[in-house]
């Protein structure tokens, strides 16, 4: 039994055939309600990465055969000890060492990138959930890697939600959320908009729970936000927002946001909600999330189910999560590995 392990890029049409092949049955076999593996997002993040980020690529040869898949991020403008990693085996082939001989890889690039630490996420099923694999988890482990946070997938069927309820709901919110105003748009953020959206995003890192990941908060200023929206309209990503403006100083200071991809028009994610930490208290992520649901499915008709993930000790956005109707679906670990 020989593994061999090659890079490619987007320069390599065959490679990323079998790339795309592999990614296909992964993730049939482990996530099956997941919407289908695009190829079209496997193209946008081989020939458009999102910026400050470099991907390294590699294929896993078994005995001659397509096995496995390493996507290794390593980011440029910030968290330059860290990177982010996606490691997949084809079922057909598990429990041969293809996974081990891509983690070794794996870290003979961290080691020449002069990377301290790497993350990546592994699913696990929750009691009453569907099955899920356990030999993510448990390869994770035996690497060396430890559970750095602990995420839950969410998932909304809009065709269950009680609109009566619902506008109860928005109601209230609205009723908190004297002195702001909200304002929606689909796709490119307007231009008078993108410092805002910047300075909110780059507090993501910082205000969401992180566990115990090492990961220093994100540089995010306008161009960044220009160069991800690029990156993600490449991959086919309609995107939908809802912002609160504070009347008073004119800013916006709550974002939320939801996007399709090209493969299936009947899923959605649940992406960004944030308000900035003086402006809360007033239901401001509830009212974003409620109206962004609205502005999508009027627009998104075919939408029939929408997931987020959010951080086990996040009970602040899981209650709001839960007023809508997102009900747990699976477990997702970040393990992080130290060099």
């Amino acid at each position: 039994m020989t593994i061999t392990i090659a890079p490619f890029d987007a320069a390599d049409p065959a490679a990323v055939d079998e790339a795309y092949r592999i990614g296909v049955a992964a993730h049939d076999a482990d996530v099956p309600d997941f919407p289908p593996f695009c190829r079209q997002r496997l193209d946008g993040m081989l020939r458009h990465p999102m910026p400050g980020t470099v991907t390294l690529w590699a294929l896993a040869w078994l005995d001659g055969v397509p096995a496995g898949l390493l996507a290794l991020d390593l980011p440029q403008l910030d968290n330059t000890e860290n990177a982010t990693v996606e490691l997949i085996v084809h079922p057909d082939h598990r429990r041969r060492g293809v996974g081990r001989a891509l983690h070794e890889h794996c870290v003979r690039l961290l080691r020449e990138q002069g990377r301290k630490r790497v993350v990546g996420m592994a699913v696990s099923a929750l009691p009453g959930g569907p099955p899920r694999p356990t030999a993510g988890a448990a390869f994770a482990a035996a690497t060396g890697a430890q559970p750095a946070l602990a995420e839950v997938r969410r998932r909304l069927d809009p065709t269950t939600v009680d609109q009566t309820a619902l506008d109860e709901l928005l109601a209230g919110a609205r009723a908190r959320a004297v002195g702001y105003r909200t304002v929606r748009w689909r796709g490119r953020i307007p231009e008078e908009y993108v410092a805002d959206i910047a300075y909110l995003d780059g507090r993501l890192s910082t205000d969401a729970p992180m566990g115990d990941l090492t990961w220093e908060a994100e540089k995010v200023d306008a161009e960044r936000i220009r160069g991800t929206e690029r990156a993600l309209a490449a991959r086919g990503r309609r995107q939908y927002h809802v912002a609160a403006r504070h009347e008073a100083s004119g800013r916006l200071v709550a974002w939320t946001l939801l996007d399709v991809g090209p493969s299936a028009d009947w899923h959605a994610f649940q992406q960004i909600t944030i308000v900035d930490p003086d402006h809360r208290g007033h239901r401001l992520g509830l009212l974003t999330k409620i109206e962004n649901l609205r502005h999508l499915l009027a627009q998104e008709p075919a939408v029939r189910a929408i997931d987020t993930f959010n951080a086990a000790s996040n009970a602040h956005m899981i209650t709001i999560n839960e007023q809508l109707g997102f009900r747990p679906v699976d477990g997702w670990t970040d393990w992080q590995f130290t060099l």
